[in-house]
């Protein structure tokens, strides 16, 4: 199959919040707090588009999915539908990755994968839907609820740099499932919110904050 590129992208839209969430972190934690008036408000475009993150989590790296951008437009299951494995490998990605996205569609167009009822899930529900899907696990769910679906109280412990940003607010060499239970609880509802300031945090939007992980040995 011939692919005929074009360029077509949808208009950048940003995760929604508010005074709403941010004075009620500022209530729960200080530190927390001081983040949020540090750092001012977070920018983070989301694609509210289901089937085209699910699509571009499974490619991961960003330039291959600027690539399939370039080509296909928008990616959708029809746009898909008409490219082969070999057509989706040829844009930089693995060919175990082209045939997840094949069957990833596949069960789109033949109704066998509801992606509507998904979006009516508890997070739950929806992260094990999605997690089934070969090429999405727990964390890879747990981002797509977060940046497509706009899931309000998303905090993965998977996320390394999540753990990171723990470890540099709190001053903790080390962030156990139990300890971060407790930080997930005292973020709920708001969950969301807190992943994008630890994520700064993590990638040194305050300079003197450092990383006091443990070395290992």
């Amino acid at each position: 199959m011939k692919i005929n590129c074009t360029f077509a992208f949808r208009m950048s839209k940003y995760f929604e919040y508010g005074d709403k969430e941010t004075d009620y972190l500022r209530q729960k934690d200080k530190r927390m707090a001081e983040v949020i008036d540090r750092v001012g408000h977070i920018h983070r475009a989301v694609d509210e588009d289901l089937f085209s993150s699910v699509v571009h989590h499974i490619v991961g790296q960003q330039t291959v999915w600027r690539r399939m951008q370039e080509c296909f437009g928008e990616v959708t299951a029809e746009t898909i539908a008409g490219a082969t494995p070999e057509d989706l490998q040829s844009q930089g990605m693995t060919f175990r990755k082209a045939e997840y996205i094949k069957d990833f569609c596949r069960r789109i167009t033949s109704g066998e994968f509801d992606l509507q009822a998904v979006s009516q899930m508890s997070d739950a529900d929806a992260i094990r839907t999605l997690s089934s899907l070969k090429g999405i696990g727990v964390w890879t769910a747990e981002m797509i609820l977060l940046f497509c679906l706009q899931r309000p109280d998303v905090l993965s412990y998977g996320d390394l740099a999540i753990q990171r940003g723990l470890r540099m607010v709190y001053h903790h060499r080390e962030v156990t499932p139990q300890l971060f239970e407790k930080y997930r609880r005292r973020f709920s509802p708001y969950g969301s919110v807190a992943s994008l300031y630890l994520w700064a945090v993590a990638g040194g939007a305050i300079p003197e904050m450092k990383d006091y992980q443990t070395k290992k040995k």
